[in-house]
């Protein structure tokens, strides 16, 4: 009996550490993203070529600093021999002896130090913009997982209760075609019905299973094991700076200024010119200064030591145009780059975000309502400029000088042009500030109106007129 207690109560303490440990907290987006961050990928690739790309920024600075080393030699050759027909005799001695400490200083009089580190710092610009671009792609991939992951769960158990429903209602209908209440096409309908809601459950539950694979990917092997995460479906939106500072985001200021795609291909192009300049240097003079002290001698004498000071300059003559068509390669891939990022769309995704004044200063993102309030705003421009252009020539008719004429235009147009601009924003005012129900909808249309119109009143008033005058003054 003793026995039997002694392994009831060895048993109970083995496993009371496990039944102790806590279940494991259910994962937030935020969660995800640490994870996958901290997990080999390509993120993890992106930081150690901005590591490698800062460490040649120290090798190009160090470059302008002096060099110090100790050189020690010894030689030796044969003497010279009296009536012989052989001696070779190059150095001091037949037997020489090298002690210096040397130390070389580069003065970059051709531009040759500054451009490599002016390269170097390119590099380190389109290491740390391709780490960014990496990150956002990691931030984007992960959340759509995520949120996937979610949204087929809740699939899921919508097809679920749907099956059920038409499981209980196959039932009933057996039961009123066993009563004579219902023909037998009737039940037919009702287990096809059923039938297609068992397919449909079962495609959700792969499409489930598809989607927690994808998400785990990013950071376990472990794909089969499903993902306990946080309802966020259920709750709000989390906001776009809660997201960006729990991933590490970068530091705060404008919004538009944190997007890595300006930076990227300026940094390369950047590099190109730098390159340019590299190559250019070497058509140019470079010197140096060196300074040794130590033993050259014949006699391995402490006394025999002394110093010496010499200065370089190296003056190239004719490469046969190497370095001009090295120099002319990298400037056109320079303007490579400058194409492609007019072009590019990456480059135009990150400029339409940015330009309109208005929508940027209130956070409100370009989509149709706002496209809507900049076609009223071309209207109300244009309406402007006819009204000025048109009061300008009926002036010039009676002969008024080009400034005067200008000036009356000016002055008898203010008041219309004003008062519709005003009334223009004060009726927009309450759809911009979402006062009402469903003015969320028209609230980017309404931010955009009342954006263009105060800028075209300032284009209409001082913009316009003096872009006329000079275009007057010059015949055009």
């Amino acid at each position: 009996m003793r026995t039997i207690i002694n392994v009831t109560l060895a048993a109970a303490l083995s496993c009371a550490p496990v039944l102790a440990q806590p279940a494991p907290q259910p994962l937030t987006l935020q969660d995800c993203i640490r994870l996958a961050q901290a997990a080999q990928s390509s993120v993890t690739v992106a930081r150690q070529e901005t590591e490698i790309a800062h460490f040649g920024v120290s090798r190009a600075k160090a470059a302008f600093l002096p060099q110090v080393h100790v050189n020690n030699g010894f030689a030796y050759q044969s003497p010279l021999v009296r009536g012989g027909d052989f001696s070779f005799v190059t150095l001091n001695g037949i037997r020489e002896y090298v002690s210096q400490l040397t130390t070389l200083q580069e003065l970059d009089i051709s531009g040759k130090l500054r451009s490599e580190l002016e390269r170097a710092r390119a590099d380190r610009d389109a290491t740390t913009a391709g780490l960014g671009l990496t990150q956002r792609d990691l931030w984007r991939a992960v959340t759509t997982g995520y949120y996937r992951v979610l949204l087929s769960r809740h699939l899921v158990q919508v097809a679920q209760d749907a099956l059920a429903e038409a499981q209980s209602f196959e039932s009933r209908t057996r039961l009123l075609s066993e009563k004579g209440e219902v023909a037998q096409a009737d039940v037919i309908k009702a287990s096809a019905q059923v039938a297609f809601q068992q397919q449909a459950v079962n495609a959700a539950e792969l499409e489930a299973q598809v989607a927690n694979h994808e998400l785990a990917s990013f950071w376990t092997a472990a794909v089969g094991d499903p993902l306990s995460l946080v309802d966020a479906l259920e709750q709000p939106l989390p906001s776009l700076d809660s997201i960006l500072g729990a991933a590490d985001a970068p530091s705060s200021g404008p919004l538009y200024l944190k997007r890595p795609e300006f930076s990227l291909l300026d940094a390369q192009r950047r590099g190109f010119l730098a390159d340019s300049h590299r190559a250019r240097a070497d058509l140019l003079s470079q010197a140096n200064f060196a300074f040794q002290y130590g033993l050259d001698s014949m006699h391995l004498r402490i006394q025999d030591r002394g110093y010496a000071a010499f200065i370089n300059l190296n003056i190239p003559v004719f490469d046969w145009l190497r370095t001009h068509n090295l120099s002319r390669q990298f400037q056109l891939k320079a303007r490579q780059v400058e194409a492609t990022r007019t072009f590019s769309k990456e480059y135009q995704d990150a400029l339409s975000r940015v330009k309109f004044l208005a929508l940027y200063l209130t956070h409100t993102t370009l989509n149709i309502s706002s496209f809507m309030g900049t076609i009223m705003v071309v209207g109300i421009v244009q309406k402007n400029g006819i009204l000025m252009l048109d009061l300008e020539k009926f002036f010039s008719a009676q002969g008024l000088p080009l400034r005067e004429t200008i000036f009356q235009a000016g002055r008898r147009r203010l008041r219309p042009i004003v008062m519709t601009a005003l009334a223009t924003i004060f009726g927009m005012l309450p759809l911009a500030l979402g006062v009402g129900s469903g003015a969320e909808m028209l609230q980017p249309l309404a931010i955009a109106v009342i954006g263009g119109a105060g800028i075209s009143m300032i284009l209409s008033l001082l913009i316009t007129p003096v872009l006329f005058y000079l275009l007057l003054q010059r015949g055009l």
